[in-house]
């Protein structure tokens, strides 16, 4: 197979990914990503080091390569090779992928965070390029492989009620101040004034809650929101995201179901392992649960403020093995197949480039041109490009589970425009 040549088969082409070893991730062989990362690249696995995300796509922070080639990157490939991405995807975002997929292996809590949209992406990229590194925002979904746990969105009016009704502590530390604000701004001036706290103010009170819940359990079965705090507060000690915590909803995903997060709304992932999808961005502003750089102003005045559960994707059947999981972003959606033994499906060439990452097991992807068809033998670990125009038939003698990202199918065939 030629893939650098100027005009590149219709064919699968397999990649060296990054790996980033944030101190949030799994660590060694317990780490879901590090083993993905040995099977790809053959590296070697360190027992004491954390392996939180691995990615497979263009972006500069943690690039994939083209295996087949002397160390060239795909986005370079890409740039020599625009016809890969189909017309609809260059005249829209360019001679780039516009996704970036990932697995996470989520140890410990995320920051508390957000995605700028684009005009504050590029304002930001602007002025703290060495921080915001690209002008993009960055719409993403997760979807759980295990059980996994994040904190997404605020919750409604009549939870915000409850929680200042029952956690002295908030009440002592923001004060009376919302009172006299409009009820649109309730919640608004509630998470500012918390957030701006000094860092004594918040481990005092910290120490007060953590000691009363102590106190309490011994009396009571604390709720799944207080032992959530019990458990930050160990991770985190005298983190303000720590009593932010109470105004986020607590989410719980079974594996095969999708969270999706749209820009300016916070969250931060708790634990589990997830394949996620976004627009091509490396873009947080955080503010809580977190050693890094935090930007606790432009956080609180970026956010959208929107109460109530974000919505749940379970996914829509395309066949016996695959659920497709469409958000309501143009940049992306996530395909999910598990094939049992003996099993075979074709994923229809699209006017749009895809990449799969194989989860788990072994089989084989074919692809056919005018001239042959290539078959790629695959396994765990195993990730490829496709470009826009290829059918990919994936078979199997034992069970695999796959991913594939792509763009927006709706956007693909030309209908409205969306978010």
């Amino acid at each position: 197979m030629e893939v650098n040549g100027d005009n590149p088969e219709k064919h699968l082409v397999k990649l060296k990914c990054s790996v980033q070893n944030y101190d949030w991730g799994r660590i060694g062989y317990d780490s879901r990503v590090a083993r993905l990362f040995e099977r790809n690249c053959g590296g070697q696995i360190e027992e004491n080091k954390h392996y939180a995300e691995f990615w497979i796509g263009t972006h500069v922070s943690g690039p994939s390569f083209v295996e087949e080639t002397d160390n060239v990157s795909l986005k370079n490939w890409i740039l020599q090779n625009p016809k890969v991405l189909g017309d609809v995807v260059v005249q829209k975002w360019g001679r780039d992928l516009p996704f970036l997929l990932k697995v996470l292996s989520v140890g410990r809590s995320l920051s508390i965070q957000a995605h700028p949209d684009k005009e504050l992406a590029g304002i930001l990229h602007k002025l703290q390029p060495n921080m915001y590194k690209d002008a993009n925002h960055k719409p993403e979904m997760a979807l759980a492989l295990t059980e996994f746990e994040a904190l997404c969105g605020f919750i409604s009016s009549e939870e915000l009620d409850l929680v200042l009704k029952s956690v002295p502590e908030i009440n002592e530390v923001i004060g009376n101040e919302n009172r006299d604000v409009k009820e649109d701004r309730v919640l608004w001036s509630i998470f500012t004034k918390l957030m701006s706290i000094d860092r004594e103010t918040i481990s005092t009170t910290l120490s007060r809650l953590i000691t009363r819940l102590n106190m309490e359990k011994e009396i009571r079965q604390l709720s799944s929101k207080e032992e959530l705090v019990l458990k930050l507060e160990k991770q985190y000690p005298n983190d303000v995201g720590v009593l932010a915590a109470l105004l986020f909803n607590h989410l719980k995903l079974n594996p095969g179901e999708a969270l999706y997060i749209g820009a300016n709304e916070p969250h931060a992932y708790l634990t589990g392992e997830c394949v996620e999808c976004m627009a091509a961005s490396d873009n947080v502003v955080r503010a809580g649960l977190t050693p890094k750089y935090m930007d606790v102003k432009i956080l609180c005045s970026m956010l959208t403020y929107n109460q109530g559960l974000p919505e749940i994707l379970k996914g829509v059947p395309l066949n016996p093995y695959t659920r497709r999981y469409t958000p309501p972003f143009e940049e992306f959606e996530v395909d999910r197949c598990v094939l049992t033994e003996g099993a075979t499906v074709v994923f229809p060439a699209v006017p749009g480039p895809a990449v799969f990452v194989v989860i788990s097991g072994e089989g084989s992807m074919l692809t056919s041109s005018s001239e042959e068809s290539v078959s790629v033998s695959v396994s765990e670990g195993s990730a490829l490009f496709a470009p826009a125009g290829t059918e990919v038939c994936v078979s199997t003698e034992s069970k695999v589970e796959l991913y594939r990202a792509g763009v927006n199918n709706k956007v693909l065939m030309n209908t409205t425009p969306m978010i």
